[in-house]
């Protein structure tokens, strides 16, 4: 998706620490005819297979998972980052290790949200290590749902989690590619 690239260069910055800020219409700020937009194409690219839920961990992607779910008719599933306590206790969990905070959580998720014959899209704002949507292939497999892909709007390629993910043969859809990063500029893998 040509646009998201474009929308990096014209309002993204790239901080210390290989960090891409674009807070102003990705995750803090939405743009959100723009990411009615993502919604659309992240819902195009897996229009063939068969999805039945979409998934993200709280909170950057909700936005694009919501807007990708709408765009394909089907339920967005919510993964907390900590249990609470109107939640069930029936629960499916995974520990993830956040390559941004630098910290680790518990993924939890009701297991009334999630079923044996789900056809799960994971969608999320970044992927850098994968270290999110390793997480969540846990609880899927815990489900006996199947993984059909993921649709990302930022991959950080530099990093390699996609393309550890794609030789394991997971589907792996991003809207751009960052190849590197520099206080001043920006290179896309094509």
């Amino acid at each position: 998706m040509k646009a998201m690239e474009e929308k990096i260069l014209t309002s993204g910055k790239v901080l210390p620490g290989n960090v891409l800020k674009v807070g102003n219409f990705l995750n803090q700020q939405l743009d959100v005819n723009f990411l009615t937009e993502v919604g659309k194409e992240m819902a195009r690219l897996f229009a063939d297979a068969g999805v039945t839920k979409v998934i993200t961990i709280e909170a950057s992607g909700i936005a694009l998972a919501t807007l990708t779910a709408q765009a394909l008719g089907v339920p967005a599933v919510i993964v907390k980052k900590h249990f609470s306590a109107n939640q069930s206790k029936e629960v499916y969990t995974a520990t993830i290790d956040s390559f941004t905070h630098k910290n680790s959580y518990t993924a939890v998720v009701a297991r009334e949200y999630l079923n044996e014959g789900d056809r799960v899209l994971i969608v999320d704002d970044f992927l850098a290590v994968g270290n999110a949507i390793r997480g969540l292939q846990k609880i899927l497999g815990e489900a006996g749902a199947t993984l059909v892909g993921c649709a990302i709007a930022i991959e950080k390629a530099f990093q390699g989690g996609g393309d550890a993910l794609r030789a394991e043969g997971i589907r792996v859809e991003s809207l751009a590619m960052v190849e590197s990063m520099s206080d001043d500029s920006v290179t896309f893998r094509r």
